[in-house]
């Protein structure tokens, strides 16, 4: 270890006498009390697939740490999964579990003190709460991505639950078939197999240079994935000696080359919230039109579920990120610091003499596909701009975001009579009852942050997509957010939100609204079905607002405390 710099934990044991004490009780001996302390923390549980396995990675971990001459010490704070807490209040608590999870890594970290950690998740809140938390604590760090769940009978997945379930109730399928497809479109551990917001975000700490090169989106069932996380454990010990901070990583640079990344493989809109909310916690002011501008310029390339074809363990066959970032090497800023202690640049190059990539992407083989088929080349992309867009207008002066490359061409533009709901449930009932027409633009407010913590809009979602006719001719606008896996147009993180004001509280039935996503365009350009001028529609908006008062809200515990102090969510939604 450099002289310059004296650990934290020894710091802490010349006037905390008994702490020495109380860890010699558990794991540890003399001699583990002189060495590097390394909090080595997971979301490991029972509360969904993505987080079940992760006992052995951090197993894995441990005994890196242990060979480079450290002392680990395991700790985890369990997270919650989206799909399990969908269509009812349970996703009120999803977004808010986020920041929970940050802080108690902060606690963990801040009050033993550590000297160095390793973070290990894959699900959608857990993989930012860890990023966060690691820009947040600013000591050595890695992430370990806890990789990719199997594909599905014939590559579907579980997102095709949801219309399937209506087909059920429709006689269009068989509650047998139904039940057989949902014993086994979710056969192994990992995260979903679509580039949903938990693959998004492994991608994420890999692009931001948090995570080790190859390592997001490895087949949970692969023994690589082992090796990957033991190779942490002994990396974040050359960290500490080299002392790499997450502050030498994560630079505007690095946020941006993430941005590119996340517009390369089509991934998720609420890794904008995310990587804004990381950003933050380090110093950087990230807003949603960098994303905007830089989607524009980089196409997609990575042809995955939802909008694509593949589920995302044949992305990491294909060779994942380091294949996505040879691709745009003459985009990203190569002089990028990572965990390795190389820079991007310099990881690019083992990458291309390692022997393995070679040997992954024969996997594709016994698909009858090869690495083509699902990273295309930048110079012929799979779409020619990146896979989303933020609107603004008179709807959301404060802009909102839509994921346009799972738009078809034909949607780009639509305009249509509101259909206005304060709630998802009374949208999806609208729905089923037949209330919802071709054309319509439905509109479900006070479903933001501060309203009830910004729960997913999913289910109203999948069934306009999976309708063959609303696919096609109805919008969907809300001031929640969307799954990763949605498709279609649907707009969301409309800012502000309703609960703080914004025009989206006082849209009526029959208001005529204007989305237009190659003009980056989203207004009410009419009311009672007929259309106004701008002036007219705005002198509306404001006549309305001088009547209208926020609608109570009954939460207690978590969820008051979070929404009384949630940020918009284009500024990344977070309490802190």
């Amino acid at each position: 270890m450099d002289d310059r710099r004296e650990l934290e934990s020894q710091k802490a044991r010349k006037i905390s006498f008994e702490g020495d004490a109380l860890r010699m009780s558990m794991d540890w001996s003399v001699e583990d009390l002189d060495k590097v302390q390394v909090l080595v923390e997971s979301t490991h549980g029972a509360s969904h697939p993505s987080s079940y396995h992760l006992g052995e990675l951090v197993g894995e971990v441990e005994k890196g740490v242990f060979q480079m001459g450290g002392k680990p010490a395991l700790y985890t704070t369990t997270d919650i999964c989206d799909g399990v807490a969908q269509a009812h209040n349970g996703m009120h608590y999803s977004l808010l579990s986020r920041d929970m999870i940050a802080s108690m890594v902060e606690i963990h970290a801040m009050a033993t003190p550590f000297d160095a950690m390793v973070l290990s998740s894959a699900g959608d809140k857990a993989v930012p709460a860890h990023l966060m938390a690691i820009a947040r604590l600013n000591i050595p760090a890695i992430h370990v991505p806890g990789g990719a769940m199997g594909a599905g009978p014939c590559m579907r997945s579980n997102e095709e639950l949801w219309h399937m379930s209506v087909e059920v109730d429709q006689n269009k399928m068989t509650k047998e078939e139904f039940l057989a497809f949902q014993r086994s479109c979710c056969p192994t551990c990992g995260a979903c197999q679509y580039m949903g917001t938990a693959a998004t975000m492994q991608v994420m700490a890999e692009a931001l240079g948090l995570a080790l090169p190859w390592s997001a989106l490895i087949p949970a069932t692969n023994a690589e994935i082992k090796r990957a996380a033991r190779a942490a454990g002994q990396q974040v010990m050359r960290l500490v000696e080299a002392d790499i901070t997450p502050s030498s990583i994560l630079t505007r640079e690095a946020f941006e080359n993430a941005i590119m990344i996340h517009s390369a493989v089509g991934g998720s809109l609420n890794a904008v919230m995310h990587l804004i909310a990381i950003a933050r916690e380090i110093g950087i002011e990230l807003d949603a039109d960098t994303f905007d501008r830089i989607h524009r310029n980089i196409p997609v390339l990575v042809d995955t579920k939802t909008a694509g074809q593949y589920p995302t363990e044949l992305f990491w066959y294909a060779g994942g990120v380091p294949s996505v970032m040879q691709e745009l090497k003459n985009e990203l800023h190569l002089d990028q610091l990572t965990v390795t202690g190389h820079t991007i640049r310099d990881n690019l190059e083992a990458f291309r003499n390692n022997e393995m990539p070679r040997f992954a992407e024969m996997f594709l083989a016994n698909y009858k596909l090869n690495r083509r088929n699902v990273i295309y080349p930048y110079k012929k992309p799979l779409k020619t701009e990146g896979s989303l867009a933020v609107l603004k207008g008179n709807l959301a002066p404060n802009g909102c975001t839509i994921k346009k490359s799972a738009v078809v061409q034909e949607m780009q533009v639509h305009s249509g009579p509101a259909k206005v709901f304060d709630s998802e449930r009374s949208a999806v009932d609208a729905l089923l009852a037949k209330e919802i027409v071709p054309g319509d633009i439905i509109i479900i407010r006070y479903q933001g942050p501060k309203a009830v913590g910004m729960p997913e809009m999913f289910f109203m979602s999948e069934l306009i997509a999976s309708d063959p006719e609303l696919s096609r001719t109805t919008s969907l606008v809300t001031d929640g957010r969307f799954s990763g896996a949605t498709r279609g147009p649907c707009v969301g993180y409309l800012g502000p939100e309703a609960m703080d004001g914004g025009p989206i509280a006082v849209v009526q039935d029959n208001d005529i609204i204007l989305i237009d996503i190659p003009n980056r365009s989203i207004d009410i350009v009419g009311t009672e079905g007929k259309r106004q001028s701008s002036d007219e529609v705005k002198a509306i908006i404001e006549r309305r607002m001088s009547s209208w008062a926020p609608p109570k809200m009954n939460h207690k515990g978590a969820l008051l405390q979070y929404t009384r102090s949630a940020r918009p969510a284009l500024e990344g939604g977070s309490c802190s």
